[in-house]
Parts: structure tokens; C-alpha cells; sequence
């Protein structure tokens, strides 16, 4: 029987599980992970404001493995062998006849003390020190901000920044608390959040003004210390530090043969193929894919990856050309506590809603939904 190896337990790979056994694949399937647990990291925003504990973007997927049939297999990758055909591990080693790669990014670490900064997207015991901090936390500066991978400007994770950004002044108005707080958004980046469009740029930029919140944009970091953030166009003062760095691929790449895009990603095709390399897949993250330059490395997109992958590995068990292309496409909910602003962009559209009430409860609702199929 046919092998077929998945890395990761995220969005990518357990799509990729899902569009498999849809497509009908008869395949002997194997996930290894360092976790049977998906952790719904987009619903961590809501951890702070006490609408979400941890437990509760915690899933098992032990019942999901059973129902697509999928051995799961506890370990980190440590390289590939043999162009992709056996995997590396801290406990041992794994053959396939189809690999597929969907691990993740990681973020880059390299900025002077960046241990000094919560780095919110890496786990959700980062949230709940966030909300022990603001718990504590009765006056003061906070600074939040995102950057990029400078070799891979596309990667890198705004969107939660701004979420934090306005979910933690619309709390702390709501705590009566907002007057004894200076709160600082910073980017290298002049105009943070290009990728939502112009217009969502503009409207975020107006939501800071409205809201008080101060800004320093469009200058190089070059340290954060234990009480600030020092760029090269000034500082900011800072009792707590909240900060999202660019991304890069996982570690285990360095062993992998695989060839890599210079921020450090799989480079890909359209079909979602690890360049010269047969039958070796890559969704979401962990790779580096042709499309505009606003492609989002977002869930979202890594689910649109995966069924293009699925969609190929059936063609090729049926010794058909692998010729299906997964689609750009954008679409977040920029959640600010009490409402929130629905964004969407193709190559043919781009769309901004207005800031409404309705959106963050949409935004739940999905929530709901997605993992629903999980539980």
C-alpha cells in the first residue's frame, strides 16, 4: 500500500488528512508531530479579555486521527533522507512514497533581547502571561509591534498584532483603567499591514489615532531592552512589550536537501511541489509559493494549500499530471473586542467592511465552526 508521511498536527496537515480520505486516497497514512493536539493560536487574542481560557483552543486529535484512519506518531523532525523518501526523528526514522510538509514557520529570534518581549502567535502559555501581566498591571507604557523576515518580506503575521493592539485598549476602557496607560504600536514597516490593501491601512492607521494609541513606524529595530523598545528613529518606553517577528522555515530544513528561498522557506510551485523533488508536497507556512506579494501566511491559505496537495497526490496515484494550483486569496477578521472589520483580497478584489459589531461575533462563530470538525 501506498505510503504517505504528513509533518505537523496544524491547519495544513490536518486539511491535508481531511482532503485525502475525501479524495478517496487508499493510502497507508502516517502524522508525526511532537503533539496529538491542534492549538487554535487565532483564538488566543481572546485569552487577555477573559472570553477564552487556553483549555479551550487546545483540541485533541485522537478521535480525529481514527476517523481518516491516520497512524499518529510522536516526534520532531531532525532532516530527510534519500530526496524526501525517508524521514529523520528523535525516534527514528520514517520511509514514504509521498511526504508532505506542512510544520510550520518559526519565528526569527535574532533581534538583541528579544527574550525582554512576549512574542504572542509561539503559544498560548504566551497569552495567559500576557493577561497575568495585564492583570497586574495597574499603570504604565505598553508597545506593540510586528516586523518582517527582511530576506522574505511576505513572511510575517501582522494581523494578531493589530488584534491584540485594539482588544487591549478597548479592555482596559472597559477596566475604567485606559487614562493611566500610554500605548505605542512600532513597525519597521512605514505602512504596517500592506498586505490588507491601502484602504485597511488607512483605516487602521485611523482607528490608532481615534484611540489615542501612538505610533513609530518605518524604522529599523535595533534592540529591546527589559524596559524598552530602542529603534533607529527612537524609543519607547515600555513596562510590557508584546512583539511579532518575521518567520522563517522550520530548523530541521538545514538537513533536509530540500532547496530553500533566501528568508529560509521550501521554495514551491503552484501545485504546491518541493522544487526538484518528486512527491514531496509543502502547504502552508513552512513554504515559499509564486503568488502576489500580499499572500498571506494565514490558516486560510494553508487549507487552500492542502487541497491542491491532496488533489495532486490523487492525480499522481492515477498517473495523471499533477496540474491543480491553489488560488491567493486573503480573508481575516481584524477583531477589536466590541466590533471588528472584515478584510478580503484576491487578484481581483480587494475589500475592507466597515468597523461593525456584527464581525466579532462572526468571528466566534467560526471559531465554532472550524473546530467543530476537530472535537
Amino acid at each position: 500500500m501506498t505510503k504517505i508521511t504528513i509533518l505537523g498536527a496544524g491547519f495544513g496537515a490536518l486539511t491535508t488528512l481531511r482532503e485525502l480520505r475525501r479524495q478517496n486516497v487508499d493510502a497507508e497514512i502516517t502524522i508525526i508531530a511532537p503533539k496529538d493536539e491542534l492549538h487554535y493560536l487565532p483564538g488566543s487574542i481572546w485569552i487577555p479579555p477573559h472570553l477564552r481560557r487556553a483549555d479551550d483552543l487546545r483540541i485533541p486529535l485522537a478521535r480525529y486521527f481514527a476517523k481518516h484512519r491516520a497512524h499518529f506518531v510522536r516526534a520532531s523532525v531532525t532532516g530527510l533522507a534519500e530526496g524526501g523518501r525517508v524521514v529523520t526523528t528523535d525516534a527514528g526514522d520514517h520511509r514514504n512514497d509521498h511526504l508532505v510538509i506542512a510544520t510550520g514557520g518559526r519565528f526569527i529570534r535574532k533581534l538583541p533581547g528579544i527574550e525582554n518581549a512576549l512574542v504572542p502567535c509561539e503559544s498560548l502559555a504566551v497569552a495567559e502571561e500576557i493577561e497575568r501581566r495585564l492583570n497586574v498591571l495597574e499603570s504604565g507604557s505598553i508597545a506593540i509591534g510586528f516586523a518582517s523576515n527582511p530576506n522574505e518580506p511576505g513572511a510575517m503575521r501582522g494581523g494578531p498584532m493589530f488584534e491584540y493592539l485594539f482588544i487591549i485598549d478597548a479592555m482596559l476602557r472597559k477596566l475604567g483603567r485606559r487614562s493611566r496607560f500610554e500605548i505605542t504600536f512600532f513597525s519597521p514597516a512605514p505602512r504596517p499591514g500592506a498586505r490588507l490593501g491601502e484602504r485597511a491601512v488607512d483605516g487602521l492607521l485611523a482607528e490608532m489615532k481615534a484611540r489615542d494609541i501612538k505610533t513609530l513606524l518605518g524604522h529599523k529595530m535595533v534592540r529591546i531592552e527589559a524596559d524598552k523598545v530602542v529603534t533607529e528613529g527612537g524609543e519607547i518606553k515600555a513596562d510590557l512589550i508584546l512583539f511579532m517577528p518575521g518567520l522563517t522555515g522550520p530548523a530541521w530544513l538545514a538537513n533536509s536537501g530540500l532547496p530553500l528561498s533566501p528568508g529560509g522557506m521550501i521554495l514551491a510551485d503552484a501545485q504546491c511541489r518541493a522544487r526538484d523533488h518528486e512527491n514531496v508536497w509543502v502547504v502552508g507556512d513552512s513554504g515559499s509559493f509564486p503568488g502576489p506579494d500580499w499572500m498571506a501566511k494565514q490558516a486560510h491559505q494553508a487549507d487552500l494549500q492542502a487541497a491542491t496537495a491532496a488533489a495532486n497526490i490523487m492525480a499522481v496515484l492515477n498517473r495523471r499530471e499533477p496540474t491543480a494550483a491553489f488560488k491567493a486569496e486573503l480573508i481575516c477578521i481584524v477583531d477589536m473586542l466590541d466590533a471588528g472589520v472584515l478584510v478580503y483580497r484576491s487578484e481581483k478584489y480587494n475589500f475592507v467592511s466597515p468597523r461593525l459589531k456584527l464581525f466579532h461575533w462572526l468571528k466566534g462563530f467560526f471559531e465554532g465552526y472550524y473546530l467543530r470538525q476537530f472535537r
